[in-house]
Order: structure tokens, then sequence, then C-alpha cells
């Protein structure tokens, strides 16, 4: 059997300010936005090329067993690209506040690109929840 991560709630403070961001300057793309029962809104948005979405909710009661996370409180959120440096470039021409690249050196973090697997920057969005993008040596389909 196949367990497959597709949906990962992100918590926000204002739904349209995150979804500008989400949609606009990191380009996810929205598959959905609409209020799923009364009170509940549900904004739904995917990364190009992946099967994992990102969901922002509002009203939506927690899942038996779970704690509501506050905004701002997610953090390592991976994303992976194949070209680091036009995906940075990319994301500074939106306006996102972008880490450098860096890579994992002798000495803990060091600046610049490193070996396979081993480039990364960070960003936040405007809650402060953090992301992780990482230099994959291929596309998913073809590892």
């Amino acid at each position: 059997m196949n367990w497959t991560l597709e949906v990962v709630p992100v918590p926000v403070t204002d739904m349209d300010r995150a979804k500008e961001f989400y949609a606009d300057a990191i380009g996810f793309g929205v598959d959905l936005d609409a209020e799923v029962a009364p009170g509940v809104r549900i904004i739904q948005l995917t990364p190009a090329g992946s099967r994992c979405s990102v969901a922002l909710l509002q009203g939506m009661p927690p899942a038996p067993g779970t704690e509501v996370t506050a905004p701002g409180t997610l953090h390592g959120l991976q994303l992976c690209v194949t070209d680091i440096a036009a995906a940075r470039e990319e994301l500074v021409g939106r306006g996102v506040d972008v880490s450098p690249v860096r890579h994992l050196g002798e000495a803990g973090w060091e600046d610049g690109k490193g070996g396979t697997w081993n480039s990364f920057m960070t960003f936040r969005d405007p809650d402060g929840n953090g992301w992780v993008v990482q230099e994959a040596p291929s596309e998913l389909s073809a590892r």
C-alpha cells in the first residue's frame, strides 16, 4: 500500500494575504478557494510539479487527536528544484526575501552552492512560517 503525503495545512492569520503570497510571489497554483461549510474557508495551493499541496484553513475545527498550530510556527517545509540559482532569481524577482544559497560545509553552513543535494535557500511567508528550498539533481520522476 502506498502512503502519499498530499496536503499540509499551513497556519496563517490572513487568508487573502497568504493566498497572494503563495500564488503570486511563490508561484503555487490555486486549486481551490471556497467556503466548504458555513464559516469554513479552504484555500488549497500546489507547487508546480508537486503532488503535495498546502491548505490554508479558516474556521476548520481540528481533526480528533490533532492540535491547531499557531500561525508562524510551522518550519522546515521543504521544496526541491533542479536549478536553485534560477529559483532564487525568480523568487527575488517576485519580491520574496530569500536567503543566499548555502551549503553544509566542514564548519557548518557556508555561502555558495555545494555538491549534489547540498544547496539550500530559505524564506518565510508573511506569518513567519519557514520554508527550505533544496537543489535536487533531477526531477522527481527521473529519480
